[in-house]
């Protein structure tokens, strides 16, 4: 028998569409935020197309990593931020 989580335990996560990197997106969170940031970030990559990532993370740090992106903006870019997958949109 499986037992069901809570909503309470979930993970509520927010969805950035970013034109870039991987490695890129990766280096950038990892310097602004640091390890301890990263941890409590958790991205996840869910989906590329072509130079676009959907990142998925943690809602409570959502400011944080759009203040990431923003120090470093000529290298990366957040098109658009969103609650759902379906809210991104097609890309």
């Amino acid at each position: 028998m499986m037992l069901k989580k809570k909503p309470s335990a979930k993970i509520k996560r927010r969805y950035l569409l970013i034109k870039g990197d991987r490695k890129e997106i990766e280096k950038i969170i990892l310097d602004y935020l640091g390890i301890l940031g990263w941890a409590k970030t958790n991205p996840e990559f869910v989906k590329q197309s072509g130079k676009n990532w959907i990142l998925a993370i943690d809602r409570k740090s959502l400011e944080g990593v759009k203040a990431a992106f923003a120090v470093n903006s000529d290298k990366l870019e957040v098109l658009k931020v969103s609650g759902t997958l379906k809210g991104i949109g097609k890309n």
